[in-house]
Formats: C-alpha cells, structure tokens, sequence
C-alpha cells in the first residue's frame, strides 16, 4: 500500500482557477503482466500532518512522539558571552593581548567574564564551566593557579598593549587634536598586606579601609587607553606626572595637550612638565587644561580684578588675562544653573545646622547642659554633621551659648555660585574658548568611566589580591573590560536606554540635556516594534537565554549542538556589532 497525491486544477464559470491535491490510500498488485491499482480509501479530507504520518507508516519510518523525537543532553548559556567575544574580536583585541596560546586564552576569558558577570577570580573559574566560553576557549577545567599565571603573563604585557591603543586612539591620524584626558580615583582592599595598601583620601567614602589608586587615560571621547596603578596616599599631582612620563617615554608621543581636573595639574606640575630633570626645557613642550581653583578665583575678583561679575547677565563666557598667570589664557565661566543649585543646597545645609543647634541651645539655657567644655563638644558634633562650621559664629561664654550665622562670609562664597575659570596656554589660534571650555567638561567621560569600571559593569572593588603585580593586573582587566563595554554601549544603544545623538548645547557652558529620543525611550520604555527597551546590564541578561543545546535524536547515539532559535533583540544585538550569531566561539 501506499499514498497517491494527485494534484489537479479546476476553472469555474467566472474563469477562477483553483489548485488542489486529492490523496489516496492505495493499493499496487500485478494482473498478469499489468500493474493495477485499487483505491482502498479518500484521505483527502484528512489533515496534512495525518496524511504524511501515515505515508511515513507505509514507508517504515519509526513514528515516536513529539515530545520523545529528540533528547537535549545539555543546554549551555551562550548568547551573552558570544556577543562579547564577538566584539572582542571584532576590536582586535585577542592580538593586542599577545601571541596565541593558552595564557592568551585565559587573558581573553577573564576580560570577557568581567564584563558579562563581574566576580573574584575563584568564582568567574567556576562559571566557565557552565557556559560556552569555558568549552569554545577550552579553559573549562582551569584552576585558580592558571588564572593567576595568566594574570602574571598579562601585567608583562600592560606596557605593549596600552602602546598599541595609544597609537590606535591618541596618536596623530586618530587624534588631530592631539588631546589626552586623565583622571585619577581609588578603591578599598580587603587584607592588609598588599605593598600599594596604604590609607589616604577614599573616593569611595570607604573609611578606616586600605586602599589603591588608579589613574585613567583616555581619548576625548572617553575612551579607556592606559591605566597606573599606585600607592593609596598618592596625591593627584603625582599621579598626573607619572601619566606624561609613560605618554612620553614609553608611548612616544608628543605635542599632546593634557586635560586634567584642578587638583591635579597644578602650577608646580605646570612648571615641571615640559623641563627635564637637569632643569633644561624639552623640545617637544606638551599644553595642558585645567581649572583654578577657589582662592584663585576670588583674588581675581578682589579690588576690581579683571574677573568681574560682568558674567551673571547672558554673557556665560569670556577670555581674561592676568598677571599672575603670564603667557596663560584664563577662560571665565559662569553656569546659571550651577549657581542656583549651589545656592539652594547651601541654604538647605545652613537651614538643617541651624535646626540642630536650636534645640542644643535651648538645653544650654535650660541648665541641662553646662560648662563650655562639654558644651564645645556638642556644638562640635552638630556643626560637623554638615560641614558648615565655617559659616557659624559660635560664641560659648560660660553656660551661655548662642550661635549667629557668618552672613558676610555666606554672601562672599554665593558671588563665587556657578563660576569657574579655566587656564591653558594653548593659542586661540589653535583652540578657541569654547573648544577649551567643551575639552575640560569632556573629563565627565573620565568620570563615567570611573563609574562603569568601580560599579556599574565592571565591579572593581573591593580588591582581593594581595601581591602587587596581581593587583596592577586585576586592574588592567577591568581597564581593558571598560574598552569593550564602551564600544558595546555605543554598538547596542538603539536597544537600551542609552541615549543617541545628544544635542549640542548653544554655549558650551550650557548644561547638557537629554536627546528627545533618549527622553521618548525613558517615557515608553518600548520601542515601534513594542519590544522592551533594556539597560547594559538587561540586554547581557537576555542575551544569556540564547542558549546552545547539545540534541540526540530518537534512534541515534550522537550529540548535534543547537542553538535555540533567537529573539528579534538577540539578532539585532549581533547585527549591530556586525557579527553573524556564530554556534562556538572558535
């Protein structure tokens, strides 16, 4: 027996032509020397997936249930670190790293892995094993002391691989305006021996914790090119004279122009910087931005200097000189909305200080509270608490306090709301005073660096390590992990929440505002074709649910890998890294 299809055609009076296929059960036996058919049954009005079963039956083919025709053996995240990896390539950055080898493989997996689930060394070695870049990299089965191996190869390595972005990204070709941005930060360590553990200034707010400090290099677009790891008591200024010498000495740059916050390009650093060490001056001189600071500024104000409050009208911008900074351009700033937020956080810190010593005061005049030495030390405690002490005449008179505010001293330090003033002795010619002006706000890129690296994606702190070259490698991964999440950003932002094409502010003191289309993602949360709009974080995560499966079909004693079919998203993701959704990593 078998299955006869007839396909036949019918034209009906309009002239309206229908195709259609008649099926038979049938059955072929030979008459003498003919070859006769006899139609057993019409299938015709059963369904296709009928009909073809029990073609398959007559044929011999197992039928089984759906749900028994295949076995997945197991199923592995793969989408997030195939995207990564894919960029990763896309970047370069495999040869950047080294010669190919197992210690390049082991570098490469804990860059990727820092991006797509930040964690100590222990744990990312025993996440490999349950996703795809442990198999494709064939580091599934690496232990701690290989990590820490490849780790000691990668810190060799640091001075050739930030040479190689150097050149890609600050050099003269990439960079025409042969600028730099360098930013420096700190994190807490967890144990006591590390030899670059040392007590200083946290950025964390992390007190009574040891701590590093690490300054950032990076083009004008922020994007990361070197790191310097350094002891945790170094100041800025020392940092940012450690960062020239490398730019200069290892990386062979010149005629760079370095951006660098106030506290760290400071006049005896400005003087420094382009002498050598028997006092000469260099041949390849390097210009610099940085901002003054408070007292600078208020001596520019005092006694009809030539900063004056000219500014606070619609003019925000204006180029002064002074003789206290010879051969400099001082660019004068005035941000209005700068001004009124220093203002009102001023008064509501004023107004709660003041709330609290009323009630200490009025204890004091209770008798509650008596002596000046113990009334000192709740006045103390309270003023602390805001840190406005300075604007508080506190006046302890036996048993008799009373507590006015400095109103002269207030109103001096509210002229100086929303000003700042920039220097650089970089010609006009070369760079006017609104490209100084938009260079020195590009250090917010630094900043948000700083905040991918230490929390957002990249979970820096708290560092664990306890030899120094480990800690100047965990270090580095991150630096190279934040260079593949900035161009992940960027490539994936039409599906997150990061905003596209910002507008250009009409000054460039101007605060910068939201894009439309960021503030149109932020409202709708879906884009036109209803899909959800993710964060960074969210589009890895769901990435991670395109999984590879390894299939064995019913009969059979082989494994074939899969892919689950993927999302709208998922093939968005890769198209827009320009990278085909690959079913392994290698």
């Amino acid at each position: 027996m078998h299955v006869a299809r007839i396909r036949g055609r019918h034209v009906d009076r309009q002239g309206r032509r229908r195709d259609y296929e008649s099926r038979y059960l049938r059955r072929t036996y030979r008459d003498g020397g003919k070859v006769r058919h006899e139609t057993l049954a019409n299938l015709s009005g059963l369904p296709g997936q009928t009909v073809d079963a029990i073609e398959a039956a007559l044929k011999g083919t197992p039928l089984v249930p759906a749900g028994q025709a295949v076995t997945i053996t197991a199923s592995l995240p793969h989408g997030h670190v195939a995207a990564v990896h894919a960029m990763a390539v896309r970047l370069g950055l495999p040869a950047l790293l080294g010669p190919p080898g197992r210690a390049r493989d082991l570098a490469l997996a804990l860059i990727v892995s820092r991006v797509v689930a930040p964690a100590s060394k222990l744990s990312t070695v025993s996440w490999w094993a349950g996703t795809t870049l442990g198999t494709d990299l064939g580091i599934a089965a690496a232990s701690t002391d290989d990590v820490y191996a490849a780790m000691d190869w990668l810190a060799a390595r640091q001075d050739a691989i930030e040479a190689r972005l150097a050149a890609r990204h600050l050099g003269p070709e990439p960079n025409p305006a042969r600028m730099a941005l360098f930013g420096l930060s700190s994190s807490w360590l967890e144990g006591t021996r590390c030899p670059l553990a040392a007590r200083g200034y946290s950025r964390d707010g992390k007190k009574g914790k040891l701590q590093i400090e690490y300054g950032l290099l990076t083009d004008p677009a922020g994007r990361p090119v070197a790191v310097r790891v350094l002891p945790g008591n170094t100041g800025d200024p020392a940092a940012f004279t450690g960062i020239v010498q490398v730019i200069r000495d290892k990386f062979g740059l010149a005629d760079m122009v370095m951006v660098g916050d106030r506290g760290m390009i400071t006049s005896a650093r400005i003087a420094a910087l382009n002498q050598r060490e028997d006092g000469t001056a260099r041949p390849d001189p390097y210009g610099w931005i940085t901002a003054l600071r408070a007292p600078a500024i208020k001596k520019l104000m005092a006694d009809d200097g030539p900063l004056q409050l000219s500014l606070s009208g619609e003019q925000d911008l204006a180029e002064i000189t002074s003789p206290d900074f010879p051969g400099e351009r001082l660019v004068a700033c005035r941000n209005p909305v700068l001004a009124a937020d220093r203002a009102r956080k001023r008064e509501d810190l004023l107004a709660a200080t003041g709330k609290l010593l009323a009630p200490l005061t009025a204890r004091v005049a209770a008798g509650r509270l008596a002596g000046a030495a113990a009334i000192g030390v709740e006045v103390g405690k309270v003023i602390s608490k805001y840190k406005t002490g300075k604007h508080f005449k506190i006046t302890i008179t036996g048993d008799v306090l009373t507590a006015e505010r400095r109103q002269a001293q207030i109103d001096a330090e509210a002229a100086l709301d929303g000003f700042y003033v920039l220097r650089t002795p970089i010609p006009a010619a070369e760079l006017d005073g609104p490209a100084v002006v938009a260079a020195y706000k590009n250090l917010k890129y630094v900043e948000r660096d700083f905040r991918h690296i230490k929390s957002d994606d990249l979970d820096l702190r708290p560092v664990f390590h306890r030899l120094e070259d480990r800690v100047r490698a965990h270090v580095l991964i991150c630096m190279l992990a934040c260079y593949l999440t900035w161009h992940l950003r960027r490539a994936w932002a039409p599906l997150t929440f990061t905003g596209q094409d910002p507008p250009v502010p009409a000054s460039p003191v101007a605060p910068a505002r939201r894009s439309a289309a960021a503030q149109a993602k932020a409202s709708s949360q879906h884009d036109a074709a209803g899909r959800p709009y993710r964060s960074f974080r969210g589009l890895l995560e769901h990435l991670a649910t395109l999984t590879r499966n390894q299939v064995r079909f019913t009969g059979t004693a082989v494994t074939v890998p899969m892919l689950t079919e993927p999302t709208s998203a998922q093939r968005e993701a890769f198209d827009l890294i320009g990278a085909p959704i690959p079913l392994t990593l290698k």
